[in-house]
């Protein structure tokens, strides 16, 4: 009897040690993500690619982690986190009230929002500039409505693509394009006369999604942001997606 006891106490040690060595241990991190949106996440010769993507990498470097992709739609990122598909979920996710009700979010890793893209030689230096100008715009994005709502002087050009708007502002047809940040910063990298205003428009911040079921996954990649953004390695990366020219 004493030894059946003796016994059974061993099974449920070892396997009270097994899940927490598990948990705590965890090599591989599983991550999804919608590899469609340069320059975030994109697929380049067969390649996923982009600043989410080098960013998870240098996280997970920083943590000792091996970091497995999965590819899926959009709207199946979070679904995916409550399923227990994956840990996390990266893929130019705003952090907003609504999703923190059913996921938790790292800290702010980029700020994202509506910028403004004009000439550098150009008349627009600041916000106020916009007034009483031309700006392009595409149909049926956040930067009609608010353009109508909080800058009403402004001369709306609205096309139905964003090559198009990028454009116009290229050959002097309107005075500024106002998009999201990442696209603007994209074309911006490829167009030497181009800039993107300091200054943005709104900003609305992109953060990492995470399982509520990990709250320790949570603040690791805090802690590992906070180490990438102390030796440079965050920077680099930012740089090289939104700054450098493009090759």
């Amino acid at each position: 009897m004493n030894t059946r006891r003796q016994l059974l106490t061993a099974v449920v040690a070892l396997g009270l040690t097994w899940g927490a060595t598990s948990a705590q241990a965890q090599e591989t991190l599983r991550v999804v993500t919608d590899a469609t949106f340069p320059p975030m996440e994109f697929v380049k010769d067969g390649k996923r690619t982009g600043f989410d993507i080098e960013l998870i990498e240098a996280l997970g470097k920083a943590m000792g982690k091996k970091i497995e992709w999965i590819d899926i739609d959009f709207k199946g990122l979070i679904p995916a986190l409550q399923a227990g598909r994956a840990e996390m979920a990266v893929s130019a996710i705003y952090i907003t009230d609504a999703r923190k009700q059913v996921v938790d979010f790292t800290d702010p890793y980029y700020a994202g929002g509506l910028v403004v893209l004009t000439r550098k030689d150009g008349p627009i230096k600041t916000l106020k500039d916009l007034d009483g100008r031309k700006v392009s715009v595409q149909v049926g994005t956040k930067s009609v409505s608010y353009l109508k709502e909080h800058y009403p002087s402004v001369q709306r050009v609205e096309v139905e693509k964003n090559q198009e708007m990028f454009n116009l502002v290229q050959i002097g047809r309107a005075d500024a394009a106002v998009t999201g940040k990442p696209a603007a910063k994209l074309f911006a990298q490829s167009t030497p006369d181009l800039t993107v205003l300091a200054d943005q428009i709104t900003t609305e911040e992109y953060g990492i999604a995470v399982s509520k079921r990990l709250p320790e996954l949570k603040t690791e990649l805090n802690e590992a942001l906070k180490k990438i953004k102390a030796d440079g390695t965050y920077e680099q990366i930012v740089n090289k997606w939104f700054e450098a020219p493009a090759q």
